[in-house]
Formats: C-alpha cells, structure tokens, sequence
C-alpha cells in the first residue's frame, strides 16, 4: 500500500513539471561494485558480489536513453546425504530504455522510464568427487517507473524511483530505487544505490563520469 500510494503522488506532480533542471546531466558513464542480496530463507539468504556498468545518453532537451549490466556470483554448501553439496551461482541483471526528464524547480526533476529488463542465472552443483550438474535459466518483462532527482548543492545530488514491473516472465511487482551522487567537480562523482525488486535488493557503489 505505501508503494502504490508513492507511485500515485509521484504521478499526481507530473503536470506541474516545468526543461530540465540546471546542474543534472543525463548524459554519463559509470561502473563499480555490484552486490545482490536474496530473500530465501531456505537457501540460507544467498548474497553475490560481482560489477556492473551503465550510462546514459541525454537528447532532445527533455528525453535519455539508459542502459547498464551488472553480473555476481555466489557459491554456497549444503550437508546431504553423500558429502557437501557445492553450489555456484552467477547472476546477471541488464535492462535498455527510454526515459523523460522535466524540470520541476531549479534543482529538482520529475522522471518517467519506460525499459526492457532480463536477469539470467547460471547454476553448477556438485558433489566431492562427482560429476558437475549446470543449469541456467532467465526471465524477462517490461518496467515502468516515475520519480524525482535533485541536486541539493552543486557537489550532492539524490534520486527516488518507484516502478512496477510486469510483462514476459513477471506476473507484476513493485520496484523501489534509491540514490545518490558526490560530485568532486563537474566531470567525476561517486555514486550508491539501492534498488528492491521482490525478494532481491541490489547494491552498487562506482564512479560516474557526467559530460
């Protein structure tokens, strides 16, 4: 309830937006640290850790096409019936699409995104002594999302998204990003985020290029 009451105010201010706010460029490149925690209780919480890379191209005064990657990798053991049980597990998150930016205030933009999202998995069991046993699987659907980003000062900057993803491999849930860049001078800044999709939270901690 409190992410579809988000997502309504959210769209509720996209008429008061006024060309983009000074300062915000969406036109970047950035990559780091990658980190994805899991929900699973029975699978003892897995965690990955791994990198990712994106960026961003802006055009037309109000409109940027995104892209970005991410991969991480897990191994975890299992006591059965036989020896422990060796599980490695890469995963991997890549997502393309179309955003909308329009100026808000003079330091605050409301955001609208329209993307194609795929997460893969590539799974090896084995035994001490055994056979390896692989599997992989991926899913894929359709993401929409609103939100807001501002810049507090000319070095500090924030960003809140909401989304619902839906469409292809999803039966639809709710996704929630939160973020933020320091900026050391105009070019380079360091940037985190968190990002929730259902049972998953990911991390990640780089280096951003703006021009």
């Amino acid at each position: 309830m409190k992410k579809e009451f988000a997502l309504a105010a959210l769209l509720a201010m996209a008429p008061l937006a006024a060309s983009a706010a000074d300062g915000l460029s969406y036109t970047y490149v950035e990559g780091g640290y990658a980190k994805l925690h899991i929900d699973e209780g029975e699978l003892n919480n897995p965690e990955g850790d791994g990198a990712y890379i994106r960026g961003s191209f802006g055009f037309g005064g109000s409109y940027h096409v995104f892209g970005g990657y991410n991969q991480v990798s897990t191994d975890q053991r299992y006591d059965v019936f036989g020896g422990p049980l060796r599980i490695d597990i890469d995963l991997d998150q890549s997502e393309l699409g179309l955003g909308y930016h329009q100026a808000m205030g003079e330091r605050v933009d409301f955001l609208a995104e329209l993307s194609y999202l795929r997460q893969g998995t590539d799974v090896t069991a084995s035994l001490p002594g055994g056979p390896e046993s692989k599997g992989s699987n991926s899913f894929s659907g359709g993401k929409i999302a609103v939100g807001v980003r501002g810049a507090a000062s000319d070095n500090v900057e924030g960003w809140l998204k909401v989304g619902y993803l839906d469409g292809g491999d999803f039966d639809g849930t709710f996704t929630a990003t939160l973020g933020g860049q320091v900026k050391f001078n105009p070019t380079w800044g360091i940037v985190g985020e968190v990002e929730f999709i259902e049972d998953e939270t990911n991390y990640r901690v780089g280096v951003r290029a703006s021009f």
